[in-house]
């Protein structure tokens, strides 16, 4: 997800596709929901306002932030709040026999993460090389550049940026050791591509490292099979992701889940990814690279 440039350091962070997901979703009174990404509640409150089921409701998410700003939002409405990265969440819900009618994960990485400087996501600003999304991991960007060899920095610009100039920008990181600040990452990307550039050129770079940091391809595939287990017969899984690396895991898993086969135990419910409408992307630029896919238990 990218900021938009004029967009207010405090701004609250926008739900994408929200329409879509309370389509989807379709919530009704007392169903269960499990959002694995609560963030900021702004689809979580959404659901909720439909289902008044609140006792029902877990809300998960990695930072502590968000966490914090969730038990104020909920207070005293019974909502249960998990301050967990969704994998681990996922297991230790599988293994209490949790099961839920809707099942929501948002992918992208939310304004406040962005807008907050000190937390190192943003390109816009110069802020220490941090980047993690649960600050009490202790592997930040700044151990990613600074002490992974160049070919392990290569091969992460490559597989987790799509970066066509990985070795280049690889070379310059090495080159240019100690880094600690996002400005000097991003005029080191920047330098390898010279010119006028539609998007910043740093861009690949940092989504690159920052999934590395936070292993977010990892957990995702591991979580996936899970979410499938978590749903009640007739429950509905939405997802929306925000780079071709996340739909690809995605599509994959909901295409052998829901499979034409006797035996498939999900139906898939968008045969192509929904996407944001022209009014949605010009209200919210972030909402413009969202895909969601969304399947359903039989």
């Amino acid at each position: 997800m990218h900021q938009n440039k004029n967009q207010k350091p405090n701004s609250e962070h926008i739900p994408v596709l929200l329409g879509e997901v309370l389509q989807y979703l379709s919530p009704k009174a007392e169903e269960s929901y499990l959002d694995l990404t609560a963030g900021y509640a702004g689809h979580a409150q959404a659901v909720l306002e439909k289902t008044h089921s609140y006792k029902q409701a877990v809300l998960v998410d990695r930072d502590a932030n968000a966490v914090a700003k969730l038990q104020r939002k909920f207070e005293g409405q019974g909502v249960t709040l998990v301050h967990q990265d969704f994998l681990s969440a996922s297991q230790e819900l599988l293994a209490k026999g949790m099961k839920f009618d809707m099942i929501l994960a948002d992918l992208g990485v939310s304004s406040p993460h962005l807008n907050e400087e000190s937390r190192g996501f943003s390109l816009q600003v110069s802020a220490p090389l941090d980047m993690r999304m649960d600050q009490n991991q202790s592997l930040t960007a700044e151990e990613v550049v600074n002490t992974y060899s160049q070919e392990q920095l290569r091969d992460i610009l490559k597989s987790y940026g799509e970066e066509p100039k990985a070795r280049l920008i690889a070379e310059a990181i090495v080159k240019s050791r100690p880094l600690s600040t996002t400005k000097e990452l991003a005029e080191i990307a920047s330098q390898a591509w010279p010119g006028p550039s539609r998007v910043h050129p740093a861009t690949r770079t940092f989504q690159a490292i920052r999934i590395a940091v936070n292993d977010e391809l990892g957990q995702l595939q591991q979580a996936l099979p899970l979410w499938l287990d978590l749903l009640q017969p007739g429950g509905r899984l939405a997802i929306i992701s925000f780079h071709s690396l996340e739909d690809r895991i995605v599509k994959q898993v909901f295409k052998d889940a829901c499979g034409d086969r006797y035996d498939a135990q999900h139906l898939l419910l968008t045969k192509k990814p929904v996407t944001a409408t022209s009014t949605e992307i010009a209200f919210n630029p972030r909402a413009r690279s969202a895909k969601l896919r969304v399947c359903q238990r039989k």
